[in-house]
């Protein structure tokens, strides 16, 4: 058994094995994917559907196929098709309760001497969405694209029609030691996806063999489902459980690194203020560490710059936060060095070379910490051991993530870049790029331990750091840094759709800070903090908090904390950057569904008229809606939803079928309008009450929406109250009517569980 496969009986994802019974059937199937082997080639066809969606071509393998048994220690028992060639050999796998094709390949090595190996291409997917090839679209990391255009994508890719959201989703699920890559275009006029895998300088020895990762491919009626449905993949092989979702307050954007004079006021402000809401991280960033650079930040992380902003040494700040119940957060570069900086005089030995002997310097990361050397891996345990475990931090927010792989930073980097991948010499030669990068991480997630939070920090830097890290980080920075200001702020809404489907499954996303400023007007601040409330990626903020106006401040209030539910992007195959999302909590009887409305452009007002049934809704049921920040009911409407947003704006609905009773329709503790902050709701029709439970924050009016037109006609609200507990706590209430709704008011001096009841 190679080398790699002990390795990977490890993992969640354990090697295949394979029973070679073979025998003539030539087709495989499980209850989604039938393959079918002719002439050289995997024909593949959707079971539901009946529809042929593509046709597989395994490169440099040939006939003919047997037909054997898998194993595996993720997926359970299934059934592969086998081919084979001189250079190795490929299989097709079906399993049971997937969605997928597996495709496994394995080069071998039959000459005399070390075969040296760095792209290689594993699978042409010719795909067949019986539509004219020009309608069709690419949607992977670089964004939505023409076949024409598309540039490729890391780690997954859609060939998509937009029209019906149709779809062939390829994806590897795997990246121990190399770093996957999925081309869209067009190849004599039928649309292709070809799957290959990068390894920098792949080793296989004489008479030895390699397993590549492992790729799968599927179609999907709408492809949303099939990138959720490779995410949750991807989630099931790595053995992925994430820790709660933090609330952050990150330095960078209005102080820099802060100091430690600076930074108390803003902490304890949070505490004071936010901590209720569900804030929980106070972070500093770069330049609180020592060191000389010529090329990018300071990377000396094992002590502070002793002129620098933090005199009195990091502990002690941490300590200072940790005493306002907040854990603090530190940022850092743990894969980069300066091999110019005299501390690194005597341990040159520690950097990546290149072929000519040089140290593998990239323009703002530095030099690159060689992850295959044992005195590297030494020093980096030490350094997290010291800021983690001496010094008190419990966020790690680490930059410069590509360093790790050895390869060049190439910001911006979301669409495929030729990065010169294999220009790096490790010290170790038979580790690969991702194998040594991934080493580092799990060094780092093991000396740091399960409760520190691990934010990586930033794909576009180089996007080999988007699948290395997958299984070993809790969040992704998964765009480029933005700013306070409408152009800056679309940045995360454009990266995070694209991404959508990792966060929550993979990791967390974090789009880069929401902001609240003054500066930034009223109307774009509701609609950065509304994009990252609904689309529920982790909410950071960079503004000092204590000069805020009360406004501003209420406003970051509404957006803690996030739902931990997976919401989609209801337009994500036609536009650069979606203007609708859908919310939907179906975890409790009682369904709530929020639909997110964004006008990213600052100069022209936004007209939406589109059907419910696209939005994820019943095009049959009449519906009545919530809006946030105008404070008002929309609707009735039916069949399809219409609005106009103004530039630069937005528009948060709650959405409910009209039902034969008053209903809770919003509440004004949260953007999400009862989804994070309503325990339970229930109505009595003999009694003609509605009652539930709600979280209430103390000092926070909070107030309950109650749609009261009815399929039955009108209800008036004869009184509202809460239980007897409630009222000996203090808690009050009161109520107002309006035409089809009824307003109840409860303020409470603790937070606590509110149980209210509304008689008609």
């Amino acid at each position: 058994m190679n080398k790699w496969i002990t390795g990977m009986l490890v993992l969640a994802f354990a090697s295949l094995l394979i029973t070679k019974t073979a025998h003539a059937v030539t087709s495989i199937q499980n209850d989604k994917v039938k393959v079918l082997f002719c002439e050289g080639k995997f024909s593949m066809t959707d079971i539901p559907s009946g529809k042929r969606f593509c046709v597989v071509a395994l490169d440099g393998m040939s006939g003919p196929a047997r037909a054997v048994r898998a194993k595996d220690r993720t997926f359970g028992r299934g059934q592969a098709l086998e081919v084979s060639c001189a250079s190795g050999s490929g299989s097709v796998i079906v399993f049971p309760d997937l969605p997928f094709a597996v495709i496994k390949y394995r080069v071998s090595n039959k000459r005399s001497e070390t075969k040296v190996m760095n792209k290689i291409p594993t699978a042409s997917i010719f795909v067949d969405l019986a539509r004219p090839v020009e309608s069709l679209r690419g949607f992977g990391t670089g964004g939505i694209t023409s076949l024409n255009d598309n540039k490729g994508s890391y780690m997954w890719q859609a060939i998509v029609d937009p029209q019906s959201r149709n779809g062939v989703v390829g994806g590897w699920v795997t990246t121990e030691r190399g770093s996957g890559v999925v081309f869209a275009g067009l190849e004599d006029g039928q649309a292709c996806m070809k799957a290959q895998v990068e390894y920098g300088r792949l080793r296989v020895a004489p008479d030895k063999a390699e397993d590549l990762e492992t790729f799968v491919v599927g179609y999907f009626s709408d492809a949303r489902t099939g990138m959720e449905a490779w995410a949750d993949t991807v989630a099931k092989v790595l053995d992925i459980k994430l820790p709660p979702l933090p609330t952050v307050y990150c330095t960078w954007y209005h102080a820099g690194s802060s100091d430690e004079k600076r930074l108390p006021v803003q902490a304890e402000f949070a505490s004071k203020n936010f901590s209720p809401y569900g804030f929980s991280v106070v972070q500093i960033d770069d330049g609180w560490q020592d060191g000389q650079t010529k090329n990018g930040p300071r990377k000396n992380f094992t002590r502070i710059k002793p002129d620098g902003p933090y005199k009195s040494g990091m502990k002690a700040t941490a300590e200072t936060i940790r005493a306002l119940g907040l854990v603090p957060g530190i940022w850092l570069m743990p894969f980069s060095g300066s091999h110019e900086d005299p501390w690194y005089k005597d341990h040159q030995g520690w950097f990546v070379k290149r072929d000519d002997g040089t140290p593998h310097d990239s323009r703002w990361g530095g030099t690159a910490l060689d992850m295959s050397n044992p005195e590297v891996l030494k020093y980096l345990k030490d350094e997290i051991s010291l800021i983690v475990h001496e010094w008190g931090y419990g966020y790690l927010k680490m930059d410069g993530l590509c360093s790790g792989a050895a390869v060049n930073h190439c910001y911006v980097n979301d669409a495929y870049k030729d990065d010169q991948i294999g220009d790096a010499v490790l010290f170790n030669p038979e580790k690969t790029n991702i194998e040594a990068y991934r080493d580092g991480l799990r060094l780092i997630r093991k000396t740091a331990g399960k409760d520190t939070f691990l934010l990586g920090c930033c794909t576009p830097q180089n996007m080999r750091s988007y699948g290395g890290p997958f299984g070993l980080i809790d969040a992704m920075r998964i765009g480029p840094d933005n700013g306070p200001n409408w152009k800056g702020i679309r940045t995360g809404p454009i990266y995070g759709a694209r991404n959508y489907h990792l966060h929550g499954r993979i990791w967390y996303n974090d789009p880069d800070p929401l902001y609240v400023r003054k500066s930034l007007p009223l109307n774009q601040a509701r609609a950065i903090c509304s994009w990252v409330t609904i689309s529920g990626q982790l909410n950071a903020s960079s503004d000092a908090y204590a000069d805020l106006e009360p406004e501003r401040v209420d406003l970051l209030k509404r957006t803690m904390p996030s739902h931990n539910l997976r919401p989609r992007p209801v337009d994500l195959f036609e536009e650069n950057i979606p203007s609708v999302w859908l919310l939907t909590d179906d975890q409790s009887k009682t369904r709530r569904d929020v639909v997110g409305l964004f006008n990213w452009d600052d100069q022209k007002d936004f007209s939406l008229n589109r059907s419910l049934e696209n939005i994820g809704l019943s095009g049959q049921v009449e519906y009545i809606a919530y809006e946030y920040w105008s404070n008002q009911l929309v609707g009735p409407f039916k069949g399809s939803l219409k609005q106009t947003l103004a530039p630069a704006s937005c528009a948060i609905l709650s959405i409910k079928a009209i039902l034969d009773h008053p209903q809770l329709i919003s509440t004004s503790r949260h953007i999400t309008q009862g989804i994070v902050d309503v325990v339970e709701e229930n109505w009595n029709d003999k009694a003609k009450a509605l009652s539930g439970i709600s979280k209430v924050v103390a000092g926070d009016d909070y107030e309950l929406r109650v749609h009261t037109n009815t399929t039955k006609g009108s209800f008036k609200a004869v009184n509202a109250g809460v239980s007897v507990k409630d009222l000996k706590a203090g808690v009050t209430v009161s109520m107002k009517e309006e035409s089809g709704l009824v307003r109840v008011i409860i303020k409470s001096p603790v937070s606590r569980n509110v149980t209210w009841t509304i008689g008609f």
